[in-house]
C-alpha cells in the first residue's frame, strides 16, 4: 500500500474526506515554503501538492501565477522542489509534485522520477499531459513506484474519463469547473456530477479541486468526494500576510478551518 493510499484509507476509516493542500516551492522563499507546509500539516492537512514553478502556467489564476513568478524571481529550481518534497515527508505528510509537462521533459523524465523517489515523493500531478502522450511517463513512474494523477473536467467525455481513470494511480483529480485556478464564492454544481461519472469507471479515490477556500465549501465537497484540494486560498493567505510569522499563522488557521470542514463540522474550534 502506497503512502497516498494509506492517507485515503485512514480518512475513509474516520468517515471523512482527505484534505490536500497546494503551495509552490520557493514561495515566498525556499525556507518559508517548508515552514508553511509544516503549519499546514500540524493543523490537519493530510497530503501536500508541491508546485514546480514554471514560467508559463496557463491553467493557473492570478494568485498562483503571482506566487510562481515570485518563486522564480527568487531562483527556485527543481532542486528546491525536491528539497520541499523531502521536508514535507519528514513533516509526516506524503508529497506530490504538481507540474506542467514541459519542465519535466526538459529536465529528463527518468532523472526527474528518480530524484523524486529518492526524496520520498509519492507521485506527480500533470495537468497538461494527455494519456495519449504519456507512454514514457507511465513507464518512468512505474519504475519508481510513483503515483501519477491525471485530470478530468465537467466537459470530459465518458471515453476521456475512462481513459484517465485507467491510466491514473493514487487518485483522479476532478477539476470542479472549467477555467483557471482561483478562489470562488461557491463551488461549481458540476463537481458532484463529475465525481459520480468518474466513479463509474474506477475504484480510485476522486478528489475535487479548483475553487475551495472555506470550511463550509470543504464540508460541501467532502460529502461526495474522497479528497478536497485547496491551493489558491493558501497562496492568498500568504500574500495577504504582513510578514512570515503572520503568514504561518494564517495558513495554520485556514488549514484548521478546512480540516474541520472535511470532518463535517465547519466552523468548530479544535
Amino acid at each position: 500500500m502506497s503512502r497516498l493510499t494509506e492517507v485515503f484509507a485512514a480518512a475513509k476509516a474516520d468517515g471523512r474526506a482527505a484534505l490536500i493542500a497546494y503551495l509552490p516551492a520557493g514561495f515566498p522563499n525556499p525556507p518559508e515554503t517548508v515552514a508553511l507546509i509544516g503549519a499546514m500539516v500540524e493543523n490537519g492537512v493530510d497530503a501536500v501538492e508541491v508546485g514546480l514553478p514554471y514560467s508559463d502556467p496557463l491553467m493557473d489564476g492570478e494568485a498562483i501565477q503571482s506566487a510562481v513568478e515570485q518563486a522564480l524571481a527568487g531562483g527556485a529550481r527543481i532542486a528546491d522542489v525536491m528539497a520541499v518534497v523531502r521536508a514535507t515527508a519528514e513533516a509526516g505528510a506524503p508529497a506530490l509534485v504538481m507540474s506542467y509537462w514541459n519542465p519535466i521533459e526538459r529536465y529528463g523524465v527518468d532523472r526527474f522520477t528518480a530524484e523524486l523517489g529518492a526524496n520520498h515523493g509519492v507521485g506527480v500531478i500533470t495537468p497538461d499531459l494527455t494519456p495519449e502522450e504519456a507512454d514514457e511517463w507511465v513507464a518512468a513512474t512505474d519504475r519508481e513506484d510513483l503515483d501519477r494523477v491525471f485530470l478530468v473536467a465537467p466537459s470530459s467525455t465518458e471515453e476521456r474519463i475512462a481513459t484517465v481513470s485507467r491510466i491514473s494511480s493514487g487518485f483522479v483529480y476532478a477539476a470542479s469547473t472549467m477555467g483557471v485556478t482561483g478562489v470562488r464564492s461557491v463551488v461549481s454544481g458540476d463537481a458532484a456530477g463529475l465525481v459520480a461519472r468518474v466513479r463509474q469507471h474506477t475504484t480510485l479515490p476522486v478528489c475535487v479541486g479548483l475553487g475551495v477556500s472555506t470550511g463550509d465549501q470543504a464540508a460541501e465537497v467532502a460529502r461526495y468526494a474522497d479528497g478536497v484540494i485547496v491551493g489558491s486560498a493558501f497562496v492568498k493567505a500568504v500574500q495577504s500576510a504582513p510578514d512570515d510569522a503572520a503568514a504561518r499563522e494564517a495558513v495554520g488557521a485556514l488549514a484548521r478551518e478546512l480540516a474541520n470542514g472535511v470532518r463535517g463540522h465547519a466552523g468548530a474550534v479544535r
